[in-house]
């Protein structure tokens, strides 16, 4: 079993940055690829950003402001967010899969997941 536990989120002005981390526990987390995903209430849960040993992928959306990565000697993945917009706001999960089988950004390929933390931006 593999437990996450999300940190670093708050609230921000547009144009700011914050960044979230990912402390995974219960196996060996460099095993695992791993993602942010974030959701806001009403819609799907939206892939941002993906990482595995040596490869990232971003959604469209974050491409050149947010970058993923992950140091295995701490078991913690990162999300850095760089000029942060109102539409970034969300909750942001972590999430844990054995491989990227279906994609990076889909839901379904992740078996573990952290119990999310808010991001706010506003204008």
């Amino acid at each position: 079993q593999v437990q996450l536990v999300e940190s670093g989120g708050g609230s921000v002005q547009a144009g700011g940055s914050l960044r979230l981390s990912c402390a995974g526990s219960g196996k060996t987390m460099s095993n695992y690829y791993m993602a942010w995903f974030r959701q806001v209430p009403g819609e799907e849960r939206e892939g941002v950003a993906g990482i595995a040993s040596e490869v990232t992928a971003y959604a469209d959306s974050v491409k050149g402001r947010f970058t993923i990565s992950r140091d295995n000697a701490k078991s913690t993945v990162y999300l850095q967010m760089n000029n942060l917009k109102p539409e970034d706001t969300a909750i942001y999960y972590c999430a844990a899969a054995s491989s990227w089988g279906n994609g990076w950004s889909s839901p379904r390929v992740y078996e573990y997941w952290g119990q999310g933390t808010q991001v706010t931006v506003s204008s």
